[in-house]
């Protein structure tokens, strides 16, 4: 091809606006899409501002970048108007599922499309699964906190039922093991009172439907205003237990002189509050590298993500 050619066909190009082949014909052709679908349980605004969400896109993305993946973020969420979540068929070469879906035909509409899945934070049939090791976090916070031996503990739940209220529980009414995270923290913490020989009746355990400060905060100023007034605060996220931090202090209750609390997760907040909260530090980053691992043949076995207990001021 001649220099003069040359220059002409791109000039061309150029003018029609043509850059290179079409990557819709070509994944026609080769059936694949380079795009991996994440499904998430919650909708893009919370699991955008959300920071354990927020730190295992961190890890998808962290291993994808080195092989020219991309991500298509999808909720299954269902809609303020209460329609379903709309999971596209064809432009994703398979899904990475985080946290169960709340509608369960989102599944049935994911599982017969045929094609790679990896779940997360739950088990779903013989897709490879990621798990955090969720019950022996909270079992390992909670022999902490209960070693000073207190009068009256209250669980701060996440998610344990299936209602968008604040509300004390009964255990009859909770979610399926398997398919809540929460759940198996709440058999961390029950183990752990049956270990020290305390029962905890139902009317102690509330159930927050949103892990947010307001929510948190609601559920906090009814456990802190009920009698006996708990000393020993279980709560299942650190937004959680912020909130009742918060709520504590506006009573006037001082922490952790009166009043001693642990979280789960080990967000950036923790180690910056007053005071510092004891948490459970779960690695959400290696959540999101191992699941894409998984997903691109990398790695054949899931690993279990172990968690940690870091201990600081609200209940040393």
């Amino acid at each position: 091809m001649s220099a003069g050619l040359r220059r002409h066909i791109l000039s061309e190009c150029q003018r029609l606006g043509y850059y290179g082949p079409n990557g819709t014909a070509r994944s026609l052709r080769t059936g694949r899409s380079g795009i991996v679908g994440i499904v998430l349980s919650d909708n893009l605004t919370y699991s955008m501002t959300d920071p354990v969400a927020s730190e295992f896109l961190q890890g998808v993305a962290h291993e994808f970048d080195e092989q020219q993946i991309h991500m298509l973020l999808l909720s299954s969420a269902t809609s303020a108007d209460g329609r379903a979540a709309n999971i596209p068929d064809s432009m994703v070469d398979g899904f990475i599922i985080y946290g169960a879906p709340g509608d369960p035909g989102v599944l049935a509409r994911i599982f017969q499309q045929n094609k790679p899945v990896v779940t997360v934070d739950f088990q779903c049939e013989t897709f490879p699964a990621v798990h955090v090791s969720n019950y022996e976090g909270a079992l390992e916070s909670a022999r902490h906190a209960l070693q000073r031996q207190p009068e009256q503990v209250a669980i701060l739940g996440l998610r344990l039922i299936d209602t968008d209220r604040v509300c004390r529980i009964n255990e009859d009414d909770l979610l399926d093991e398997d398919a809540s995270v929460s759940i198996q923290r709440l058999r961390g913490y029950m183990q752990a009172l049956a270990e020290h020989d305390l029962t905890l009746g139902n009317n102690w355990i509330w159930n927050i439907p949103v892990n947010s400060l307001r929510h948190a905060q609601q559920a906090a100023r009814e456990a802190l205003m009920s009698y006996p007034q708990p000393d020993l605060l279980l709560c299942m996220s650190d937004r959680i237990a912020q909130g009742a931090i918060m709520v504590a202090q506006e009573l006037g209750i001082l922490i952790p002189d009166r009043l001693r609390l642990v979280g789960f997760d080990d967000i950036p907040e923790a180690s910056v509050i007053s005071p510092s909260l004891t948490t459970v530090h779960q690695r959400s980053s290696d959540k999101g590298r191992q699941a894409a691992r998984l997903f691109l043949g990398l790695q054949s076995e899931p690993q279990e993500v172990l968690t940690e207990l870091v201990v600081r001021e609200s209940c040393p």
